[in-house]
């Protein structure tokens, strides 16, 4: 991990294009639904939202441009300090704040050329743990995302943020009503896109299909590889001085049950416990049962 850190800081290393825009816009679309049921459920005007674009970039481009009152967060996660950067602009949350207070929605936006107030900071938190969640995801391929998420900034405080460089992508939300638009940016390492999402889109979809072909005709070339069965007879406890005084002719007795636990193996291991029959000229064994070590070892050692 710290060499895979030291390298991106280093030379920028990136992951394969397409394969890092892909896996983006997978992530972007699988989340979306959540986004959008979560956040009109906290607003009393219903919005639209939409993957606008899914495009490279880089972290040192995840601050707000001079002059901007765009809301920005930094969200660290355990193996990042930024796993995620969201960021807002005015006009979004001048339409969060519409939505969630009941504005009329066709009336034109108001734009905001100040700072944001303690009010549409709480606004745009509430959007950034919405989104955040639903791209956190859940389970082993979660991202991991450190919840609950540090407070928001905009202005003077935005720009005082420290961020480093290297290789990210940049998911683009619109947000949609009746009385405008507005923008909600997500910016993300590519190294913490790739290590959870990155294998779902390894090969591409013709890849996906050719490895399901392939696996269905291995398959069926197992089943049709030749096995050599063997069925063999119990036979009594024996000492080893008796092994040894074994001589050619000499009868051996077998057990009283040994016609009916005969066992077939196949390649050195017992699969079936057989009864040992006969059906005209040829000797048969009948299945009875799945052989089970567990229940052959505790009977062996109560007959020791």
């Amino acid at each position: 991990m710290t060499r895979r850190l030291i390298v991106e800081r280093l030379i920028g290393a990136t992951g394969d294009p397409d394969r890092v825009v892909a896996a983006a816009r997978a992530s972007a679309t699988r989340a979306l639904p959540t986004i959008l049921e979560t956040l009109n459920e906290r607003l009393s005007t219903q919005i639209d939202v939409e993957v606008k674009a899914v495009e490279l970039a880089r972290l040192a481009e995840s601050m707000p441009p001079e002059g901007s009152t765009n809301a920005v967060v930094i969200v660290p996660s355990g193996t990042s300090r930024d796993a995620l950067t969201l960021q807002i602009d005015a006009d979004g949350v001048a339409l969060l704040l519409d939505a969630c207070f009941g504005g009329d929605p066709d009336l034109p936006l108001t734009p905001i050329r100040r700072d944001l107030t303690p009010l549409e900071l709480d606004i745009a938190a509430m959007a950034f743990e919405i989104v955040a969640g639903a791209m956190n995801g859940g389970g082993e391929r979660a991202f991991g995302f450190r919840f609950p998420l540090p407070s928001p900034v905009s202005g003077a405080d935005a720009r005082k943020l420290i961020v480093r460089d290297g290789p990210a992508v940049r998911i683009v939300f619109s947000l949609i009503a009746r009385c405008g638009e507005g923008e909600l940016r997500l910016l993300m390492p590519q190294r913490v896109l790739l290590e959870s999402r990155g294998d779902t889109v390894v090969g591409g979809a013709g890849d996906a299909v050719r490895q399901a072909e392939w696996r269905t005709r291995f398959g069926e070339e197992v089943m049709r590889s030749g096995v050599s069965l063997e069925a063999t007879m119990p036979m009594m406890p024996m000492t080893l001085g008796d092994l040894c005084g074994l001589e050619v002719g000499q009868l051996i007795e077998l057990p009283e049950t040994a016609q009916t636990e005969a066992r077939l193996s196949a390649r050195g291991r017992t699969i079936f416990v057989c009864e040992f029959g006969k059906l005209g000229r040829n000797y048969t064994v009948r299945i009875k049962q799945p052989f089970d070590a567990g229940q052959d070892f505790i009977e062996g050692l109560i007959t020791r």
